[in-house]
């Protein structure tokens, strides 16, 4: 394909390969979401005869630890290859082959190590897909193609209630039907996109234009506000069951989840209007500024609730600005890469801030909540969120 201009604009994609590609992401979080948070955990104690934190939290740890230098690496050599698609279909095979092998595994020793392979496998898919997005969707998509994103999360939270769903699907068949979910959302994209990527994005950047004044300070603050609404995020879902039950004991699981299931569903509609609203006003990052102010609020509510519906008050309105957020800066950041010839490597640097948070927030919470109780976590949440506004604000006047 013979590179075109700078000048010349980049065409719109159709609507049908952006709803496609939303499919694809979220058949990405599908993949993952239901193993980690209900059948893994589920999984190790049927091994161990009983729940074994210990065992699910070195499990936890090495996979994010592995999945950070895989994004990196297979992005990178996504770039050096120059396609994306085949990358995304044998992540996709390798992936589902591991996640069957897990189901298989006769000790926790054994999952550790297929994990890590699978997380191999599964970034040979996540990392070359979302920089499949940026060879294809340009800037004046971005919005739009930020509040599709925002069906991942949703997708991944209602399949893992549809697995688990009681009498729907039976216990050994679970890894199954994901896979097979995963490959009915992820394969329409990549078999039907054929020739969707624009040249005029492919056009790679001179050491010039990469070394402008200001290019890595705006790269770095993206970088920054996203993990700093990581860590409180992470930590919100890692922990909401036990705060919501600090001020109503006994508070049901399932209420917990549906709660959860709801905010993310409810956040769809709202990331699309604010996608388009920020593609039309040609306004990128007002909406996440917004965003992340009205996390910080949000934490602020729980923070202070002393009843069950302030809280849950709170939850629904940092859980949606949070959803919002994350989804739009994800579509966002393809805006300020420096060099389109290392889209896929520097991606997986700014994957990084999906995955550290995974490391740090059991040390936050050991440290503040037995000293300061959960307000004490959210009220430094919330100093996070807001500072993650500062540094987009910051980017925004630059």
């Amino acid at each position: 394909m013979s590179p075109l201009t700078p000048a010349d604009p980049p065409r719109r994609q159709p609507g049908w390969f952006l709803a496609l590609f939303a499919l694809a992401a979220a058949g990405g979080a599908v993949a993952y979401v239901p193993l980690l948070t209900v059948l893994l955990p589920q999984r190790i104690a049927d091994l161990q005869g009983s729940e074994d934190v210990a065992s699910l939290a070195q499990v936890t740890f090495l996979g994010a630890l592995t999945a950070s230098l895989a994004n990196i690496a297979v992005g990178w050599l996504s770039d050096r290859s120059r396609v994306r698609r085949p990358w995304i279909v044998a992540g996709l095979i390798a992936s589902n082959l591991l996640l069957l092998a897990v189901g298989e595994a006769r000790s926790v020793g054994e999952i550790i190590v297929l994990l890590m392979v699978w997380q191999v496998a599964l970034n040979c898919m996540l990392s070359p897909l979302m920089a499949w997005a940026g060879d294809c969707f340009p800037d004046e998509q971005k919005g739009m193609l930020g509040g599709t994103l925002a069906l991942a999360p949703a997708m991944g939270a209602l399949a893992g209630s549809f697995v688990t769903y009681v009498g729907l699907v039976e216990p050994g068949a679970r890894l199954l039907v994901v896979a097979g979910l995963v490959s009915a959302l992820v394969l329409p994209a990549v078999l039907l996109g054929k020739g969707r990527v624009l040249p005029a994005l492919m056009v790679p950047a001179t050491a010039a234009s990469r070394a402008r004044p200001g290019r890595h300070s705006v790269v770095a603050r993206m970088w920054a506000a996203r993990l700093l609404v990581q860590v409180a995020e992470g930590g919100m879902f890692a922990f909401l069951l036990y705060w919501l039950r600090s001020i109503a004991p006994g508070y049901p699981e399932n209420a917990a989840a549906n709660v959860f299931s709801a905010v993310l569903v409810c956040s769809v509609p709202l990331s699309l209007w604010l996608g388009r609203w920020s593609d039309r006003r040609s306004r990128p990052v007002r909406p996440l500024a917004a965003s992340a102010v009205l996390c910080a609020v949000g934490m602020l509510v729980m923070a202070a609730a002393q009843t069950l519906a302030w809280a849950i008050a709170g939850y629904v309105l940092f859980g949606l600005s949070a959803t919002i957020f994350l989804s739009l800066h994800a579509s966002q950041t393809l805006r300020v890469l420096p060099a389109a010839q290392h889209r896929g490597r520097d991606l997986g640097l700014f994957n990084l801030t999906n995955t550290v948070p995974g490391m740090v927030m059991p040390w936050l919470t050991v440290l503040l909540v037995p000293r300061f109780g959960f307000s004490g976590l959210f009220v430094l949440f919330a100093a996070l969120a807001l500072c993650s506004a500062a540094l987009l604000v910051a980017s925004l006047r630059r």
